[in-house]
């Protein structure tokens, strides 16, 4: 069967001629894939808007040798709340890159990463302040990174593997996660970290986006800026890419 319907999510899009894109996109049930949208470009295209970035659609594909050609889209969400926002956008565009980067086609986990970057996507344009933003953002990238197989510890000290309770601890960029005071004598992570933080990230990485968590109402902007940094960084330092949407986001 040549033809395929799935959810997609756009995330990118290349001008390939006058009136014609490749459109990059995260489907439900192949992962990465690219599609040409032609005519696109053409004031009455059937397909028009709905090719724009960031944009969730019900696609039919015609499967080509090289590129699948985009037959039909019904836009399932435009998030347009925000595209009205700065913020808004900026951290989408944030949460859409990592996709692209962690992304791959044929993905067997193309439905639950869909499913965390429809949610996250969401969650953003419904947001009532840019606390609440930060923290959907935060809850994708601990999701993110556990879905790709890069999930961070907070439990045990990842050299004695005791349990590490109400004390400061160190966060291990390189270890993907925390290290007890007594061991990190001998390893020396200068990244110190309050056990009330820790508790913060491990409550964002258990918790659905549609749940407000007491930790939720009592994270300040400062403890989000703090953790949406070092998880940045932390995903950074799994990818040769540059996050390039970092550097206009204003924290």
């Amino acid at each position: 069967m040549n033809n395929v319907v799935t959810d997609a999510i756009n995330l990118k899009s290349y001008n390939l001629k006058d009136s014609d894109k490749i459109v990059v996109m995260y489907s439900k049930d192949l992962g990465l894939i690219r599609g040409v949208a032609k005519g696109v470009k053409k004031p009455k295209s059937r397909l028009g808007a709905r090719m724009d970035s960031l944009v969730a659609n019900k696609v039919m594909l015609y499967k080509g040798k090289n590129l699948d050609t985009i037959c039909q889209a019904e836009a399932l969400n435009t998030f347009k709340d925000s595209r009205q926002d700065f913020d808004k956008l900026m951290y989408s565009s944030y949460v859409s890159e990592i996709i692209s980067i962690f992304g791959v086609e044929d993905d067997p986990s193309s439905k639950e990463v869909y499913d965390l970057f429809y949610k996250v996507l969401d969650r953003i344009a419904s947001a009532k302040s840019k606390k609440d933003v930060m923290i959907a953002v935060i809850k994708f990238q601990l999701k993110m990174m556990l879905i790709v197989g890069f999930g961070l510890e907070f439990d045990s000290c990842l050299c004695c593997r005791e349990e590490i309770l109400n004390e400061d601890m160190y966060f291990s960029i390189q270890m993907g996660g925390v290290v007890c005071e007594e061991c990190n004598k001998d390893l020396g992570v200068k990244l110190k970290l309050h056990h009330k933080m820790r508790d913060f990230m491990q409550a964002m990485m258990q918790f659905d986006f549609n749940f407000e968590s007491e930790y939720d109402k009592k994270a300040t902007d400062k403890v989000c800026d703090v953790c949406f940094n070092l998880l940045n960084e932390y995903i950074q330092s799994h990818t040769d890419k540059k996050i390039k949407s970092i550097s206009v986001l204003n924290v």
